[in-house]
């Protein structure tokens, strides 16, 4: 990484030097007799650009591979690059131009963002197959070892690979309905450490180990090889959201209410309104075409309205294009019965649904259909991104906690569309959507949207 961010650096400096100036050009300072060589600054900027990503680490083991602290960290390092080299060339009185700065700065920070998410490409594809990743041996009840094992095979681009776990009970061999293979109790720790090979133990329930016995664990542990992590019983929240503040040695870990309202509903709200009618201007075309195939290749009207529940529980109508034959509401009784069978209790999809036209279909797949849900966006019924808006029928099977989603407007997309649509299992679909409601931001909804993107050209889950 530190490679491919020199020759990214390399190529944008000078290639915007060479572009806007040319290969021998010199800048001037109101000291007629000082004259300076762009190359030389442009060196200056490599190092200075280099060092500030080493500084911030952008390429720490912690950061890279998940979530948005790298890219942030990136574009933070960057800006204060472009400060410094702002504040010296005006001390300094050096009249640097100005397409110079303003154009290799923005364009080497995208550029810096599309080689780490190509290296995140690869990292992952090899976290997935056990490469690159922390060697765990977790550590607590049996309970908090299979949620926390559970959390973290689900999530393999994190780079962690559970190879044990030492139980309170201790329990040798697989533990009861999992494949994590036991090793003993607390006493057995440091054995189960030289067996497994790991080099991380995750403490899942600290409570069942006294405050000594954890420190003396992290003394015997061996420095800058073997690491010791404390999980605690929390789970869908945030980064953003926690906080670690040591206290007398007492490690605090602040997690701050989500906030539904003031500024950012605001700013969510303008965003909505902007991506939403600038979407229905360049997509008009798309629009016409799809209304004209939907209106003369089967009976009834263009586009389809059902109630939904949005906001605050309150219903609305939501408009798509018709993908089905007129009497579909009408025949869904008859099929729910062969949806349950296939093991979807709440959400009624099938994957092959004999009520969708031919061209529904082709819709369907590419969520074509759901394009005029963006007047509903405009109107203010919807956002781009959200929970899914249920129907009336299924909230009413909700569990209470489940009504937390409409805290938020629900969404064209959200986390729901990203991570399998209708291949999701209900509670891993309430799942997603209340983690949504619980930390929504605006740079997560962009990430949401180009993640969404891909998702709809793989059309994976879409039926």
């Amino acid at each position: 990484m530190l490679f491919t961010d020199f020759l990214v650096l390399v190529w944008v400096v000078f290639g915007v030097q060479i572009a806007w100036l040319g290969i021998d050009s010199r800048l001037a300072t109101n000291q007629s007799e000082l004259r300076l060589s762009y190359t030389g600054i442009s060196i200056i900027v490599i190092v200075v650009w280099l060092a500030a990503l080493a500084v911030y680490d952008t390429r720490g083991s912690r950061v890279i591979g998940l979530g948005s602290s790298e890219y942030r960290l990136v574009a933070d390092s960057s800006a204060r690059v472009f400060g410094l080299i702002a504040i010296a060339a005006y001390l300094l009185n050096v009249d640097l131009a100005r397409g110079y700065v303003l154009i290799a700065f923005p364009v080497g920070i995208v550029v810096l963002l599309i080689s780490r998410w190509m290296w995140r490409q690869w990292l992952v594809a090899q976290r997935k197959s056990g490469g690159y990743s922390a060697r765990v041996l977790l550590v607590g009840s049996t309970a908090s070892v299979l949620h926390i094992a559970g959390e973290l095979n689900r999530t393999p681009a994190a780079g962690y690979r559970v190879l044990g776990a030492v139980v309170s009970s201790g329990t040798r061999g697989l533990l009861p309905g999992s494949t994590i293979q036991g090793h003993g109790g607390f006493a057995d720790i440091l054995r189960a450490v030289e067996e497994t090979g790991a080099d991380t133990v995750v403490i899942t329930s600290a409570d069942d180990l006294p405050p000594e016995r954890v420190r003396q664990l992290s003394w015997t542990l061996e420095p800058g090889k073997q690491h010791l992590v404390v999980a605690p019983s929390l789970t869908d929240i945030g980064g953003p959201r926690i906080h670690t503040r040591p206290v007398q040695g007492l490690p605090l870990i602040h997690v701050e209410t989500p906030t539904y309202g003031g500024s950012r509903l605001y700013t969510k709200r303008a965003f909505d309104i902007v991506g939403s009618a600038a979407l229905i201007v360049v997509l008009s075309p798309v629009l016409v075409v799809l209304a004209l195939l939907v209106r003369f290749t089967s009976q009834g009207p263009v586009l389809f309205r059902q109630e939904r529940v949005g906001l605050n529980g309150e219903p609305f109508r939501m408009i798509k294009f018709r993908s089905m034959v007129v009497d579909a509401e009408a025949r869904l009784q008859e099929l729910s019965a062969l949806d349950r069978a296939e093991g979807n209790d709440v959400l009624f999809k099938m994957r092959k649904d004999p009520r969708i036209t031919t061209v529904g279909a082709i819709m369907r797949r590419f969520s074509l259909d759901e394009l005029t849900q963006l007047f509903n966006v405009l109107a203010g019924h919807m956002s781009l991104v959200g929970p899914r808006p249920p129907l009336r029928r299924e909230v009413d099977q909700y569990d209470v906690h489940v009504h937390r989603r409409f805290l938020v407007k629900p969404g064209m997309t959200g986390l729901w569309q990203v991570s399998g649509r209708s291949d999701l299992s209900w509670e891993d679909s309430v799942r997603l959507d209340l983690y949504y409601v619980e930390n929504w931001s605006i740079m997560g909804d962009l990430v949401l949207l180009w993640r969404t993107a891909r998702a709809v050209v793989s059309s994976s889950g879409a039926y």
